[in-house]
């Protein structure tokens, strides 16, 4: 009886048991359904982040929004991308892992449904001069083959196409002959150099031929046997002499006689090097050639390398395949094409000597009607040519040079020399960069260098016109696709006016990421993580939607995309939306909302929401300022400008605005800022073409370009010391009680100079381990952890911080924290001023974005204060990376500095910054060839009227 109790307690327990099971299977069934469709962050706390939850569903278009360190980045970069990649790392066998740098899991509880990671951040990702926009999207590699399988190599002497005799070419033609035609297979009769004529005769024996075939001066034909020919002491043979290899009566041939027919023509290809020769009825004379070769010369056979610059096969063997060489600079020669050649224009005749020249040219400038009294700048291409390469009647600037470079022995011409050398294009490839038998393969009539060449909406047009054989269509029709689906993306992403030429450390970084967006997208991957940095950075609100729509069709393929963004035109068209905050620093890094577009209108919490619904707004100034003085660009026509003359007013706020590509970088970074900068005396880049820059330009003490380049090429260099705050910071430790009792100067605190930092990594705060072939591994110092000073250092504290603290607090953090100290305070402000509270004080330089390197500069010379005169201030596209909170700091940080007496120059898409401007200047209507026109020049309000301007229409 208690025996069958203890058994029914035990079926009992049994399906307790099973029951429990079956429930938590279920529910780890529906946990599994939870993490399908979406992907779960728990517990984020990387940098600023504070123990965020969040959800991201997958395959849907995601923003992620909020203020400028607010930890969208530290979210979506330094969280999920990061906790992707190291699982992808861990994935990979013991033994590849040891190549990697190992990579931390970042500071989270877990993230469930992730998937493989690709992040596309917006950093010019080369500074090679190799590198190109070709290359980068990869439609140059398919360029390159669709050249080696489906191009056709055309003699420089003739214009015809060289062609190649196969086996099949001669087999084929003699089966179209008339039936009954007797044909004869010969090849020359060779005599080598080492031979008498009866050796070679034994030699034609041995390998099995039997019969020569000879022709008298008169062209009739004889049959000559070997044999007989051997039995002479010294044969002598006429100089039209073939060997017989082969004779043939036509008719309808088996496939034996076929056979044998390509066994003898393969026969004589071989025998005579190349050549095959077929005699028709004694009367006509065929000739094959298994050469590549036309016009008397060997061409190259098309192989992809032939048409890589980066492969010594294909590359220009002048410059190696670079397209630019070390030669004569014509800027240097010439540096104001204002100047006629009467006047003095060219540098090197200007001389006692060396006027010689320029009189001698003027003297026999009349016998081919020269203009000496009209300024270089506006010479015919024939007058100027000219000019360089002399005729007939005068000798011209390449004759000089070479007078310089046969005297080089002499001192003074060789400093002659030096002062008018610098990078020129390529004399062989004129910048084309491969080799002149790449340029001898046409497709549709045009060489590879000639499509390069093209901006990206003509080679579109190129290729849906181009026509091609059925042949090379079957060849082609897999790298068309390819091609024609990569151009369609960068034209999709606003790069249409770009060329594949283009060299891609030129480009700047939304560029970058729209190119590498491009790549992308031709891979063609599914069911993948994407997390883009701003890819709407440098593109004008009209190309915004064709961005989106290439997003969309990333999405489509089955991807979760997760873009950081500002623009509220991606925030409207997005799937769902993240909104970090709710202010930047140690004041955000929480969720402030999740959802889609029109619920994120109705949440007042929402800063983001709050700037979209219209609650807050970045009001344009109600009066515009007036102007007085103005610098103005006359003649401006370097790339597409279209011999514009455009005035910049001074001491007032003015934006350059239209579509990308439409010349405002050549109007401003080109051709204004290099000008001025010469003009006052300083190194700078070479001037784009322009005919004068007039106006009030003595009224300009400098020219500041504050640009998005890092702000100091050491990893030392920080926020703090670039503003010259730390100093302060310095000499306020060496005041505690302990630094001096211990003798500490300010040095000891400086992580830049002997005495208080780290020996071993010397104020790095890491080591560096060289791999040889592999990236270098970046590991924290032993010595110090990672906190740069020497212990007895770190000791000194105020307020309970020591020196590595203050470093490690955020700008917004040490306002406060020195709230006592006005000189400190007052020299870190402006970082907050221009939005960048966020950022620690310590922060590596290597570390910031363009958008903020470019503010650190900006609250540098805010920081300055009054005396400096007049400074004309030129910024690209400064909103990179900002909210629109921000962006109100942003425009109070240059009313600040119109205050102080400057003037302000932006080139910017952001209608908010267009529209708070006092005078506008805009470019257009297209990218291209169709910009470089200036559509309008006034107040903002005034450019809505202005039908052509993209800009205008948005204005409204």
């Amino acid at each position: 009886m208690h025996f069958l109790k203890f058994l029914a307690s035990i079926f009992q327990y049994i399906c307790i048991m099973r029951t429990k099971d079956t429930t938590a299977k279920k529910k780890d069934a529906v946990n599994e359904v939870s993490t399908q469709d979406q992907i779960y962050i728990k517990g984020a706390r990387v940098h600023n982040l504070k123990n965020v939850n969040v959800s991201i569903p997958r395959e849907k278009l995601v923003v992620v929004t909020g203020v400028s360190g607010s930890g969208k980045s530290s979210l979506t970069m330094d969280t999920l991308y990061a906790e992707g990649q190291r699982r992808y790392a861990e994935s990979l066998s013991a033994y590849a892992r040891q190549f990697l740098m190992r990579m931390n899991k970042p500071d989270v509880d877990y993230i469930k449904g992730i998937c493989p990671a690709i992040a596309i951040e917006q950093k010019v990702i080369t500074r090679t001069p190799r590198s190109t926009v070709g290359s980068m999207t990869e439609i140059y590699d398919y360029l390159r083959l669709l050249f080696a399988r489906a191009g056709r190599t055309y003699s420089p002497v003739s214009g015809k196409e060289v062609k190649k005799d196969e086996v099949a070419d001669v087999v084929d033609y003699i089966q179209k002959m008339p039936h009954g035609s007797k044909v004869q297979i010969i090849v020359p009769f060779r005599q080598h150099a080492k031979r008498d004529a009866k050796e070679e005769l034994n030699i034609l024996l041995q390998k099995g031929f039997s019969r020569l075939f000879a022709k008298d001066d008169e062209g009739v034909g004889k049959m000559l046997r070997i044999e007989d020919l051997v039995e002479e002491k010294k044969p002598k043979l006429p100089k039209a002499t073939f060997v017989l290899v082969d004779r043939i009566v036509t008719k309808d041939f088996e496939e034996d006689d076929i056979h044998r027919i390509a066994d003898s023509i393969q026969t004589a290809f071989y025998e005579s090097e190349g050549e095959c020769i077929l005699e028709i009825d004694s009367k006509e004379e065929k000739r094959f050639s298994n050469k590549f070769e036309l016009d008397g010369m060997l061409f190259e056979e098309p192989v992809p390398n032939l048409f890589s610059f980066n492969n010594p096969f294909g590359a220009c063997p002048t410059c190696e395949g670079f397209g630019q060489v070390l030669g004569i600079d014509e800027d240097l020669v010439i540096p104001d094409k204002r100047l006629s050649l009467f006047e003095n224009a060219i540098a090197p005749w200007r001389g006692e000597k060396m006027s010689e020249w320029k009189e001698a040219f003027i003297r026999a400038a009349k016998k081919f009607n020269f203009p000496i009294h009209k300024p270089v700048g506006d010479l015919t291409d024939e007058q100027y040519s000219i000019l360089w390469k002399g005729n007939e009647y005068a000798e011209g600037l390449n004759d000089f040079f070479k007078m310089v470079e046969q005297n080089l022995y002499k001192v003074h011409y060789r400093v002659m020399l030096s002062r008018y050398r610098g990078r020129t294009t390529c004399p062989t490839c004129h910048g084309g960069r491969l080799r002149p038998e790449a340029l001898y393969v046409k497709v549709g009539g045009k060489n590879i260098a000639e499509l390069v060449d093209m901006p990206i909406e003509k080679l579109k047009v190129w290729f849906d016109g181009m026509e091609l054989n059925e042949y090379q269509q079957q060849v082609a029709k897999r790298i068309l696709i390819e091609v024609n689906h990569r151009i369609k993306t960068l034209l999709d992403v606003g790069l249409g006016y770009l060329t594949l030429n283009r060299v891609a450390n030129t480009l700047s970084g939304g560029e970058s990421q729209r190119i590498q967006l491009t790549r992308t997208l031709g891979s063609n991957l599914t069911n993948s993580l994407y997390i883009l940095d701003e890819p709407s950075i440098g593109l004008h609100a009209r190309d915004t939607h064709r961005l989106i729509g290439v997003l969309k069709e990333l999405r489509n393929l089955g991807n979760t995309v997760v873009v950081v963004e500002h623009d509220e035109l991606m925030m409207e068209e997005a799937d769902y939306i993240i909104d970090m905050g709710p202010l930047a620093s140690h004041l955000g890094g929480e969720v402030i909302f999740e959802g889609t577009y029109p619920e994120i209108l109705k949440d007042p919490k929402s800063l983001t929401g709050n700037y979209l619904n219209g609650t807050m707004r970045i009001d344009p100034p109600k009066v515009t300022r007036k102007w007085k003085k103005s610098i103005k660009v006359e003649g401006a026509r370097q790339h597409n400008l279209k011999n514009i003359d455009v005035e910049f007013p001074l001491g007032i706020f003015t934006v350059v605005s239209g579509v990308s590509g439409s010349g405002k970088t050549t109007l401003v970074k080109q051709i204004l800022y290099p000008a001025l900068m010469k003009i006052k005396g300083e190194f700078t880049e070479r001037v784009g073409r322009h005919k004068a820059i007039t106006g009030n330009i003595d009224d300009i003490t400098q020219v500041e370009m504050v640009d998005q380049n890092p702000i100091g090429k050491s990893s030392r260099s920080n926020p703090v010391t670039y503003i010259k705050a730390y100093d302060e910071i310095r000499d306020l430790f060496s005041k505690q009680p302990l630094s001096k009792m211990r003798g500490f100067q300010p040095k000891h605190f400086s992580f830049n100079v002997e005495g208080g930092r780290c020996d071993s990594c010397k104020g790095e705060g890491e080591v560096i381990v060289e791999m040889q072939f592999l990236a270098d591994v970046h590991l924290t110092c032993e010595t110090c952890g990672g906190k740069r000073f020497k212990e007895e250092v770190l000791e000194v504290t105020y307020k309970g911080k020591n020196i590595y603290d203050i470093l490690e607090l955020g700008v917004d953090e040490a306002l406060e924290f020195f709230k006592d100290e006005k000189d400190v305070c007052n020299k870190i402000r402006p970082l907050s001023d221009v939005g960048l509270g966020y950022v620690k004080l310590g922060q590596s330089s290597d570390t910031l974005s363009g958008g903020e390197a470019q503010r650190v500069k900006l609250a540098s010379f805010l920081g300055k204060g009054k005396a400096q005169g007049h400074i004309l201030f030129i910024f690209d596209e400064p909103t990179t990376g900002l909210h629109f909170h921000d962006i109100k700091k942003l425009l109070a940080s240059f009313n600040a500095l119109i205050e102080q007496g400057h003037t302000i120059l932006v080139i910017e898409h952001n209608m908010d910054v267009i529209k708070s401007a006092d005078w506008l200047i805009d470019l257009g209507p297209e990218g291209g060839e169709g910009g470089g026109n200036l559509l309008y020049e006034g107040i903002p309000s005034g450019l809505s009227k202005v039908k052509e301007s993209y800009t205008g229409q948005f204005l409204k």
